[in-house]
């Protein structure tokens, strides 16, 4: 049985290597219209479960900025259907998922103070989508749960007497030392196509830093950040600083400039 589950993992292994946008090699095996259809019953449920906002120039002011964005040809190959949503709800946060799906939760717009700051967050969670860091989190747990099932029966069926310490500490030591990092080099990666996006759709790429700083000043205490799944907000201005000169180019290159009008809170 365990000979069978290793050559299946094996082979999972083998077959599930793509690259992402900025030339990552990257571990994903689930097919892309299971994780449309994930994406789909998760959005639906989050707009039953949250009243979307009824206010028509906060509505009005989020779809300009997120199709702005959406317009772009990068993130039409990924889904020219995009839908977006604003919550009724106090949270400081937005999210995008497989199937063309946008949810911004209204506290944020009290934290992202101006179009080109939204930009920076849209930006970022369509960049989560292009990547395809939702596959990519799924196959990993995946085949971390595969191979720490394989060790466990292996253990047991040597009568290892430290079996429980070691799965334990194996455990942790994979959260700790593969899946939170990975996480980490998702939500970097996500912010360096964030940045280009938001710079090719005509937003200022440098208010990216303010949106950051705001987060900074209305964040409560973070773990550290070996034990958190996003970077310190520093850690992230600082590689933010140093991505900025290519997409300062770019944003000057273009002509576009997005009228988003700001509403009232």
């Amino acid at each position: 049985m365990y000979k069978k589950l290793t050559l299946a993992t094996l082979f999972v292994v083998l077959t599930a290597c793509a690259v992402s946008p900025t030339g990552r090699k990257q571990f994903v095996f689930m097919p892309e219209g299971q994780m449309v259809v994930m994406g789909v019953q998760s959005f639906n449920q989050m707009r039953d479960e949250t009243p979307p906002v009824k206010d028509a120039a906060i509505n009005n002011y989020v779809q300009c900025v997120a199709s702005a964005l959406t317009r772009l040809p990068a993130v039409q190959e990924n889904s020219n259907d995009w839908e977006v949503v604003v919550f009724d709800a106090p949270a400081v946060n937005a999210f995008a998922l497989p199937g063309g799906k946008i949810g911004v939760y209204k506290g944020l717009l009290s934290v992202a103070e101006t179009p080109d700051q939204l930009a920076a967050v849209l930006g970022h969670e369509v960049g989560h989508v292009l990547a395809r860091h939702g596959n990519e989190r799924v196959s990993q747990n995946f085949a971390v749960s595969q191979g720490l099932t394989l060790l466990d029966g292996w253990m047991a069926a040597s009568n290892n007497a430290n079996r429980q310490t070691v799965m334990s500490a194996l455990g942790l030591g994979t959260q700790v030392g593969v899946l939170l990092p990975f996480s980490r080099l998702q939500e970097s990666e996500s912010d360096q196509i964030g940045l280009e996006l938001m710079a090719q759709a005509g937003f200022d790429p440098r208010e990216s830093i303010k949106l950051w700083q705001n987060m900074g000043k209305n964040s409560g205490q973070q773990p550290p950040e070996f034990m958190s799944t996003h970077p310190a907000h520093d850690t992230r201005i600082d590689r933010l600083s140093n991505a900025m000169p290519p997409a300062l180019a770019l944003y000057q290159r273009t002509a576009k400039r997005p009228s988003c009008k700001m509403p009232k809170l």
